[in-house]
């Protein structure tokens, strides 16, 4: 089941990275300031939702406790 969250945790990082590139790239371009506004609210939400996850996968492993 760790493992299940760990994979999790790491696609939601990965995803938070893909949507700060393309917050980033949307900046340089001089794109539309809405879609830089809703890729940042997206990427918050992905963040907190990361968060979420490593702690779950800490409290389910142990946080690296020896046992």
């Amino acid at each position: 089941m760790s493992s299940f969250f760990t994979g999790l945790t790491l696609f939601i990082m990965g995803l938070v990275v893909i949507v700060l590139i393309r917050g980033l790239l949307n900046m340089a371009k001089g794109g539309s300031g809405n879609t830089s506004n809703k890729l940042m609210q997206a990427r918050v939400l992905l963040q907190a939702i990361a968060i979420v996850l490593i702690m779950v996968t800490l409290w389910l492993t142990g946080g690296g406790r020896p046992t």
